[in-house]
């Protein structure tokens, strides 16, 4: 058995009912990922305000999961993780939030998040790395553009003061950012296979038609994202490498 501390998943929400029933839920595509990275690792349900997650000596990194809520209704479960989130950040535990778990790195870390005022992101998008990445340890191995799952209504706003910007798209500036050397957030989904998106866009079919949007369209232009994908096991490979 291996001696190596696990990466904690901060569980934030679930995906849908049937998709968890056909597809699994964001931990287990998530888990996958830092698997495929030589990592173990442990689940926390951050929705409970009452249960903190373990100490950040107990684990490898930290990746925050996706969410169905929206970072600035301040949900007490999700305020209650703040200060473990500066604190990890300020004694340098690797960490990865993503989507959700993006938005509330960067609020913890005195960035702004909000609806995005072209409504949503979703589908298939080209993600664009910008010259910082290059030296980035977790994004610097990408393409310059790179297909990668979106889905989101809330983005960061304005990053956290001292954050370095790594990627954006076409309608998201802030798909990715690197707080000092070992924390990063990215808008886009790595987990997400374009099955679980398009399982999304199945049943969001009025929403977009509401924001001008054909869900069936989105859904035909789906790909696969394998650079996005590489994301997990590279964070798992830096956060064992770090706990060594």
């Amino acid at each position: 058995m291996s001696s190596a501390l696990p990466i904690l998943i901060l569980k934030t929400g679930s995906t849908h009912a049937p998709i968890r029933a056909q597809l699994g839920d964001f931990e287990d595509w998530i888990a996958a990922g830092l698997r495929a990275g030589g990592a173990e690792v442990v689940v926390h349900d951050a929705t409970d305000a009452q249960a903190p997650p373990p100490g950040h000596r107990a684990v490898a990194g930290v990746v925050i999961t996706g969410s169905h809520a929206m970072v600035s209704e301040r949900e007490a479960w999700s305020e209650a993780l703040v200060p473990w989130l500066q604190t990890g950040v300020s004694t340098g535990l690797p960490m990865l939030g993503i989507c959700y778990g993006h938005q509330l790195l960067a609020h913890a870390l005195g960035g702004e998040v909000g609806h995005h005022p072209e409504g949503v992101e979703i589908g298939t998008v080209t993600v664009e790395r910008h010259a910082a990445a290059d030296s980035d340890p977790l994004l610097g191995g990408l393409p310059e553009t790179f297909p990668a799952q979106a889905v989101h209504w809330q983005s960061v706003r304005r990053l956290p003061p001292g954050a370095v910007l790594l990627a954006g798209s076409a309608h998201e500036s802030h798909h990715a950012f690197r707080v000092g050397e070992r924390a990063w957030g990215v808008q886009f989904h790595p987990e997400f296979s374009d099955a679980a998106l398009r399982a999304y866009l199945d049943g969001l079919g009025d929403l977009l038609a509401d924001e001008g949007l054909d869900a069936a369209g989105i859904a035909a232009r789906l790909q696969p994202t394998p650079e996005a994908a590489s994301v997990l096991p590279r964070f798992a490979r830096i956060a064992l490498s770090e706990s060594r």
